[in-house]
């Protein structure tokens, strides 16, 4: 008997330590969760990270998830972020989330699927995480189951992606270049980690993953082709200078072009809530990442069958909006002269903008979203190939003509979106 009480005292006190050794941990997070200044610095992270836009519907309840990605391998769903219990990440801890986000691997040892940049956010510093953590704690619990993997065999076995970043991934933390500039540094980060801009705007290997040595040089995107966003004066932003860039991401609006389809997201979402010093300092670094050296192909003949065609449709059709000289009206129409859209080695966008239209995004500085109309109802693919291919080739562009195949895989593709 006094063995018994001897074993159920020392429980007792072996229960105490371990609650006394716990309470540390539980005053830290309690005390998180009043931290209204982290608070607010997660709120900021998010918002420069994104997350709305991938762990939201439209009209849905914030982090909640069910936002599909289609990918080229299959579709996957974003998964509800918010604290709920059953479908969110309510039972979840900090480094749960910080391993999600640095090695890719959620809570349970479940392997993501790069779709969440991980690869991007490996870089995060442990304050951000921290903060971003505090901040997802404070929102509204939302009950939604989501199916997250919805990729066919063989891509829907998790356990393959142990391979892929054996192969395309190692963990690292963002390094700053002493050599450069505070603000400098500073938008490398937010490039890099936080913004994650190369998830779009770099070309993929044939595994998915990012072609590192072609870093922000333009890629195709479900559809649209994320133009090339180095200093690059013909396909990227090199003529553009820093504060018209900081107009494009504050505003979805410059001197040149009005941001729509995902652009016009990540703009809603995210950098027209950023400060002015972040999108400097994102600028900044944007405006010296050196393109590669590549001279222009040569400009298509005005006597060619496809320019002559190409320029009777672009006077009846597009003319009354974008002029003559292809130089558009600011902040309404975007200018088709030196666009590097336009100019694009991949003309997905443009095709895409003429068979199906788009409204630019609305911010509060610019609350007006100007509307391209739809003309693929009235144009047929070869149409559409020469006023392109037109557009592509008058004033100082020079292209690659784009074919009636081309376009009638992105009339296809769009069907099978509709």
């Amino acid at each position: 008997m006094m063995g018994a009480g001897m074993s159920r005292k020392r429980l007792a006190i072996a229960a105490t330590v371990l609650a006394m050794a716990a309470m540390p941990t539980l005053r830290s997070a309690q005390a998180d969760d009043q931290d209204f200044a982290l608070i607010e610095r997660g709120r900021y992270v998010a918002v420069a990270a994104d997350c709305v836009a991938c762990h939201s519907l439209p009209g849905g309840k914030p982090y909640a998830g069910g936002s599909p990605l289609y990918t080229p391998f299959g579709t996957l769903v974003a998964p509800n972020i918010t604290p709920d219990r059953e479908t969110g990440i309510g039972n979840w801890t900090e480094e749960d989330l910080r391993r999600t986000l640095r090695e890719g691997i959620g809570r349970g040892g479940k392997r993501l699927y790069p779709a969440m940049p991980y690869p991007a956010y490996t870089r995060m510093t442990d304050d951000d995480i921290r903060a971003l953590w505090t901040y997802l704690r404070t929102r509204e619990p939302v009950s939604n189951a989501v199916e997250a993997n919805q990729l066919p065999f063989p891509f829907n076995i998790r356990l393959l992606m142990a391979g892929w970043n054996l192969l395309n991934f190692e963990p690292e933390r963002f390094k700053p270049d002493p050599d450069k500039s505070p603000e400098w540094n500073r938008g490398a980060y937010l490039v890099q980690s936080l913004g994650h801009c190369g998830t779009c705007h770099t070309p993929k290997t044939m595994l998915g993953a990012d072609d590192t040595d072609r870093a922000l040089q333009g890629a195709n995107l479900q559809g649209w082709y994320a133009p090339a966003i180095t200093a690059d004066p013909r396909q990227g932003i090199g003529d553009w200078t820093t504060d018209q860039l900081v107009a494009y991401l504050k505003t979805g609006a410059n001197h040149q072009t009005l941001a729509s389809g995902p652009m016009a997201e990540a703009i809603q979402n995210s950098t027209s809530k950023m400060t002015d010093a972040d999108l400097k300092a994102i600028a900044a670094y944007l405006l010296d990442q050196k393109p590669p050296e590549a001279g222009a192909p040569a400009r298509l003949a005005a006597d060619d069958g496809r320019m002559r065609t190409g320029e009777a449709v672009y006077a009846d059709t597009c003319m009354a909006c974008h002029g003559g000289d292809g130089k558009g009206q600011t902040f309404l129409f975007p200018t088709l002269a030196d666009s590097g859209v336009v100019q694009a080695d991949d003309p997905a966008t443009l095709i895409r903008l003429v068979l199906d239209g788009s409204r630019a995004v609305a911010t509060d500085d610019r609350p007006t979203g100007p509307a391209m109309p739809p003309l693929g109802w009235r144009l047929d693919d070869a149409q559409v190939a020469a006023v392109v291919t037109y557009i592509r080739n008058s004033w100082s562009n020079a292209a690659p003509p784009v074919s009636a195949d081309e376009v009638a895989r992105m009339r296809k593709t769009l069907a099978q979106a509709h």
